[in-house]
């Protein structure tokens, strides 16, 4: 997916066990199919998974959710990554490494969502129980600065996109966005990336939360996002009533989902069908809400 990529396989991960933590060496490995793109992830065991940085980018990702994800956990009301243990560069891997809890579930599935209520209650529950949670030397996100900071990254991804989306639609969509009044509150702890990928569901729940990596303190409408990419019009409305959203931060909240997923179109269009497929959605998603609110 990057041209940077480390090379990672099944022996590499064999080897660094054998090599760090020999313990686990016997245990079982195999690769876990993932739609994520910074971390591959191998299940060891029955409940074990190693993950690994693809690229360098992602190492300081998985370091902060080392640091700051036991200081959250106990206060969120679902399950959450749990590290195990770090391992060290080596056997040709060039960055740290871990192994964390494996966490059952299932991603969600883009657009049909199999209890879309029940899955608006849960994701606002943790969505809230987050931010209560004191800021206090918290680091910023990695999505955290005002929308207008993405102007640049977005317009170009939009000019990118011509022909593939309603780029004139998603220039509408997207100046709306950016017309919303700028959060003025305190910040507040976000995830910074709740996806799909980084979303777990069991028995048609939301079970668990993963990949922490761009979480910090930021403003609330980062962490509106899945609400375009996974719920239908009427869970979209019991989210928000769920959240008391008001029409600033929810347009805000459309203006991330609409940034992210035209960034990542162009990019991931040859790389990862499942993001590929994702960010369309999203796309359609947001013009068609837009194109609601406008008329």
């Amino acid at each position: 997916m990057h041209a940077d990529e480390a090379d990672i396989d099944t022996p590499l991960v064999r080897r660094l066990l054998a090599a760090q933590f020999p313990g686990w060496a016997d245990l079982a490995v195999e690769p876990v199919e993932s739609n994520g793109t910074v971390n591959a992830i191998y299940r060891l065991g029955d409940d074990m998974a190693v993950r690994l940085p693809r690229i360098e980018g992602g190492v300081e990702d998985v370091r902060r959710e080392m640091l700051l994800l036991p200081r959250l956990a106990p206060s969120l009301p679902l399950a959450v990554p749990a590290p195990l243990g770090e391992g060290e560069p080596g056997e040709g891997f060039p960055w740290p490494w871990y192994v964390y809890r494996w966490l059952e579930g299932a991603n969600p599935v883009v657009g049909a969502v199999d209890e879309p209520g029940l899955f608006a209650a849960d994701l606002a529950e943790f969505v809230l129980a987050l931010q209560r949670i004191d800021t206090a030397d918290a680091p910023a996100a990695y999505r955290s600065g005002p929308l207008a900071s993405r102007d640049p990254e977005t317009r170009e991804a939009i000019a990118q996109l011509h022909g593939v989306i309603d780029t004139g639609a998603a220039t509408a969509a997207w100046e709306a966005a950016l017309r919303a009044p700028r959060w003025d509150g305190p910040p507040v702890w976000v995830h910074a990336d709740l996806q799909p990928g980084n979303l777990l569901t069991a028995d048609g729940r939301l079970s668990a939360v993963i990949d922490f990596g761009c979480m910090g303190h930021g403003e609330p409408a980062v962490d509106l996002i899945t609400a375009w990419s996974l719920l239908a019009a009427d869970a979209r409305k019991s989210f928000r009533a769920a959240l008391g959203v008001d029409d600033a931060t929810w347009a805000r909240g459309r203006g991330w989902a609409l940034s992210i997923a035209l960034i990542e179109l162009p990019y991931y269009r040859t790389r990862n069908p499942t993001i590929t497929r994702i960010a369309r959605h999203v796309i359609g998603e947001v013009l068609a809400d837009h194109a609601a609110v406008d008329h």
